[in-house]
């Protein structure tokens, strides 16, 4: 399968600079797996489309302040630090700006020196594993020394970077928002759960995989980097439950569906569970676990428009963008969003 059947021409202009001032006031475009028929609704209608006894899940990762700038110890030179995974001891996997300044060995000083790190090992891709010195708690280092990551398609400065965060995020650990869940308020959860809608709670921390872009030509060739997740006993009983009463599980955002699918794909059902998953799912797959899908329009020839295209069938995803685009939607983390709905049948 060639990478460039999921290319797309994009407007500049439709690549959404800043979030709307209301979180849940963005246009939602409605596709039906079924039939391919398209609806254009608001965001604030989500909760017309689920219904008692569905089950929604969130993914609660909270983004990391996980952009460090610091100086090379010996000469002085800038570099650029993106945390990725973290590992043990203090280790993490990191993306660094120039790479070729940073070989093993490498000692990087951040702000006024209670930070430092050390490279020490180089991935096959380029990635740089730092270990990290400093006194006191990483996190509260990293609050005084990092900046959010925002995609590098946001060129203009982010106000409040609270608006980077779902207003449910409370796992910190990923180096990027899981942007589908930033149309959410807690009013409009409220009002899901008052008619009845189970929300359950998965984590999976963004990493390595979603940052890196397809760089084979075959969709085939391309390897995923594994990210973090955990499944808690509440929320695995409370989807296998809706599983078992042939209700519909709806997961917001493709990181919430990448780790449905995977311990779907390990166990058979839904188990309590946690580990590292590098699903990588494009057209052909068959979908175990995930019947709706809320979700944020996706860069050209990305993963993730691949992973769309095999819930809802490429041809009515390119179709579906193209429309978007007639229409003027806002694209990509602070654009609008589809629900793409099981419909009549499932695929």
């Amino acid at each position: 399968m060639d990478v460039n059947d999921f290319d797309f021409d994009l407007p500049e202009e439709l690549i959404a600079q800043q979030p709307l001032p209301n979180r849940d006031a963005s246009r939602l475009l409605v596709l039906d797996r079924a039939t391919g028929d398209i609806d254009h609704r608001q965001f604030s209608e989500i909760a017309s489309f689920l219904q008692a006894g569905d089950c929604l899940v969130l993914n609660d990762t909270r983004v990391l302040p996980a952009r460090l700038f610091g100086e090379k110890k010996e000469t002085g030179g800038k570099v650029e630090v993106l945390l990725l995974n973290e590992g043990e001891a203090d280790e993490w996997t990191t993306l660094v700006k120039p790479a070729k300044r940073v070989k093993a060995g490498t000692e990087i000083v951040f702000g006024d020196g209670s930070l430092t790190a050390t490279c020490i090992a180089i991935g096959d891709q380029g990635e740089r594993v730092l270990r990290f010195a400093y006194e006191g708690i990483f996190l509260e280092v990293l609050e005084a020394l990092g900046e959010m990551p925002l995609p590098p398609y946001i060129t203009e400065q982010l106000e409040e970077s609270e608006r980077y965060q779902t207003v449910y995020a409370r796992n910190a650990g990923s180096a990027a928002a899981p942007t589908a869940g930033l149309h959410f308020t807690t009013a409009r959860l409220d009002e899901l759960r008052a008619k009845g809608v189970k929300i359950c709670y998965i984590t999976l921390h963004v990493g390595l995989g979603t940052f890196r872009p397809v760089s084979a030509d075959r969709v085939e060739d391309h390897e995923m980097h594994a990210e973090y997740y955990e499944v808690d006993r509440e929320t695995a009983e409370a989807l296998q439950e809706t599983k078992e009463n042939g209700r519909d599980i709806v997961a917001c955002g493709t990181t919430s569906a990448r780790t449905l699918e995977t311990v779907m794909n390990t166990y058979g059902a839904f188990k309590p569970t946690s580990g590292w998953t590098d699903i990588f799912i494009y057209p052909g797959y068959v979908f175990r676990a995930v019947d709706g899908l809320i979700t944020n329009f996706h860069l050209p020839k990305s993963t993730l428009i691949m992973l769309v295209s095999a819930f809802a069938g490429k041809g009515a995803i390119m179709r579906a963008y193209q429309e978007a685009i007639g229409e003027r939607y806002r694209f990509f983390s602070f654009g609008d969003v589809m629900y793409i709905r099981k419909g009549v049948t499932s695929v």
